[in-house]
C-alpha cells in the first residue's frame, strides 16, 4: 500500500529531519510540554520529616509504546515532596538511559495505578494543549526521534544517556491537533494489522519449534520402525522402549569434565570462544571470546549446561563442537566426549534431557552435579542405528530450520516496515488525512486514548 506526498513541502531548518509538509510548525519540545523529573530512591529523611510509601516507575517498567505494570516497586518519600514526583495521566514516560534500544524509549502514562511516582531516570513529560500525548509519544518511535536521541546522549560501553535539557531540546515536527488525531488513527489501524501478522509468525515459530523437538523426541527414545518390538522402561516419563536397545549409564560411553573459569581472560581480541550458559542456550549467537584456554573442547564433543535460574530454559542445553582448539569450555557447562556413541545422537540425546530437568525445583537455582550426569541411565540402540536416526534427524531438522529462519525474517520484514511508517507518518513524509479506518473497525485508536487522558 502506497500513500501520496503533502502537496507542498518547507524545509524544516533540521538536517536529519528534512522537509516537512508546509503547514507544520517545527520548534523544540520546551515550547509545547514541560518536563519532571523523578524521585531518587534511597534519600534518607530526618526522624520528624512525616513520609509515605509509594508506587514509582523505573526504566523497566516503561516499555516501547506501553507500561509493563507486571512488577511495580514503592518508595519512600517525604509527603512535601509527593506533588513534585506524582505522575498525571497524559503525562509521556522516557527513559533516560540504557542500553541504546531504551534511550528516550517511551509511552503515555493513563493513570493505571493512583498516586504513582517515577524513579528519576524516567522523564516525565507534560504536553500543553497543542501537543497530544500520543503525539509524542509516536514521534519517539521514529528513526528521526532515535537519530537525535543517539546524537545528543553520553555514550559509555554499552551504555547511553540524555539530559532533560536535550530531550527538550529535541525538534519536534507538528501539525494541527486535529491532524495529529487523523495521523495517530491511522497508525494505529496499520501498526494493529502488522502487529497480528507478526504475532501469527510467531505463533508459527512455537509450533514449528514443538514439532522439531516431539520429532527428535520420538525418534531418539522410540526409534523410527514403527513396528519393533517395544519392552517396558522402567521409567516412567519414557514408558517403552525398542526391545533391542540397551540400558547405558552416561559415564560408561563417555569421558565426562567440568569446565574452569575464564572470566579473568576475557578479551574481545582473544582467539578462544568462551563457551558459558548463554553462548550454549543461544546455540552459539552470543559469544565472549577469551586469551587462554583450560579446558579445550574438541570436535565431536557435546557441551552442556550444567547451572541455571528456577524454570531457566538454559539448564542442560547442548551444543555440538564441529570445530577442535576454538571452544574454551567456562565454569558451569560440562563437556561430554562421547567414546562408545555417536556424537550427533548423543547431542540430540541429552538436549534437554528429562532426568536433568527433574533436579529443577523452580524455586532454587539449579546446579547439576558431574553425578547428575555419569548415573544418567540411557537407552542406546546399536551404532548403526543410531546413524540412521542421526541422518532423518538432520534431514528433518534442516527443513524445518528453514521456515524457522524464514519466519524469523518475515518478523523482521514486518517491524521494519512499521517502524518505517511511524517515521513517515510523524515527520510528514506521507499524507494521510484522507484516509478512513475500514468497515468494521473496532481497535481503540491512538487518537481515542489521546481524549480519554
Amino acid at each position: 500500500m502506497s500513500f501520496p506526498r503533502y502537496p507542498e513541502y518547507k524545509d524544516s531548518g533540521v538536517e536529519w529531519l528534512g522537509e516537512v509538509p508546509v503547514h507544520w510548525v517545527v520548534g523544540p519540545l520546551r515550547w509545547y510540554a514541560t518536563i519532571q523529573g523523578g524521585v531518587a530512591k534511597g534519600k534518607s529523611y530526618s526522624d520528624d520529616t512525616p513520609t509515605v510509601d509509594l508506587p514509582y516507575l523505573r526504566v523497566a517498567n516503561v516499555q516501547d509504546g506501553h507500561v509493563d505494570l507486571s512488577s511495580v516497586n514503592t518508595v519512600t518519600v517525604a509527603l512535601s515532596e509527593v506533588e513534585r514526583y506524582r505522575l498525571q495521566p497524559g503525562d509521556v514516560l522516557m527513559n533516560e538511559g540504557g542500553d541504546n534500544d531504551k534511550l528516550g524509549r517511551g509511552t503515555v502514562w493513563e493513570g493505571e495505578i493512583a498516586d504513582c511516582l517515577h524513579q528519576n531516570h524516567v522523564f516525565a513529560i507534560r504536553p500543553n494543549q497543542y501537543l497530544l500525548p500520543y503525539w509524542l509519544s509516536m514521534f519517539t518511535r521514529s528513526s528521526a526521534a532515535r537519530s537525535y536521541f543517539y546524537l545528543y546522549s553520553k555514550q559509555s560501553t554499552n551504555l547511553a544517556s540524555i539530559s532533560s535539557s536535550n530531550v527538550m531540546s529535541c525538534p519536534l515536527p507538528l501539525p494541527p491537533t486535529a491532524e495529529q488525531r487523523q495521523i495517530l488513527s491511522f497508525l494505529d489501524n496499520e501498526t494493529a494489522r502488522i502487529d497480528a501478522l507478526v504475532e501469527e509468525q510467531q505463533r508459527l515459530i512455537e509450533l514449528l519449534k514443538e514439532k522439531r523437538q516431539a520429532v527428535i523426541s520420538h525418534a531418539v527414545t522410540k526409534g523410527l520402525d514403527p513396528d519393533v518390538p517395544m519392552k517396558d522402561s522402567g521409567v516412567e516419563w519414557l514408558g517403552e522402549v525398542p526391545a533391542h536397545w540397551e540400558l547405558k549409564r552416561l559415564g560408561d560411553i563417555v569421558e565426562f569434565s567440568q569446565g574452569k573459569a575464564h572470566e579473568p581472560f576475557v578479551d574481545a581480541d582473544g582467539e578462544y570462544i568462551c563457551v558459558n550458559s548463554r553462548f550454549v542456550s543461544t546455540n552459539g549467537s552470543s559469544v565472549k571470546r577469551c586469551t587462554k584456554n583450560l579446558t579445550p573442547a574438541n570436535k565431536g564433543d557435546v557441551l552442556m549446561v550444567m547451572s541455571d535460574l528456577p524454570n531457566g530454559r538454559a539448564l542442560a542445553r547442548t551444543f555440538l563442537v564441529e570445530q577442535s582448539d576454538l571452544y574454551a569450555v567456562n565454569q558451569r557447562v560440562c563437556r561430554i566426549r562421547p567414546v562408545a556413541a555417536s556424537p550427533l545422537f548423543l547431542f540430540y540425546l541429552l538436549d534437554r534431557h528429562p532426568s536433568l530437568l527433574f533436579k529443577d525445583d523452580g524455586f532454587n537455582q539449579t546446579h547439576l552435579s558431574g553425578g547428575d550426569f555419569t548415573q544418567l541411565r540411557l537407552y542406546l540402540p546399536p551404532e548403526n542405528e543410531q546413524s540412521e536416526i542421526v541422518k532423518h534427524l538432520v534431514s528433518h531438522t534442516y527443513q524445518v530450520d528453514g521456515l524457522l529462519v524464514e519466519s524469523h525474517e518475515n518478523i523482521a520484514l514486518l517491524k521494519e516496515r512499521r517502524s518505517a511508517l511511524i517515521s513517515a507518518a510523524v515527520t510528514g513524509k506521507i499524507d494521510v488525512r484522507g484516509w478512513q479506518p475500514p468497515a468494521g473497525s473496532t481497535a481503540t485508536t491512538e487518537a481515542t486514548r489521546a481524549e480519554m487522558v
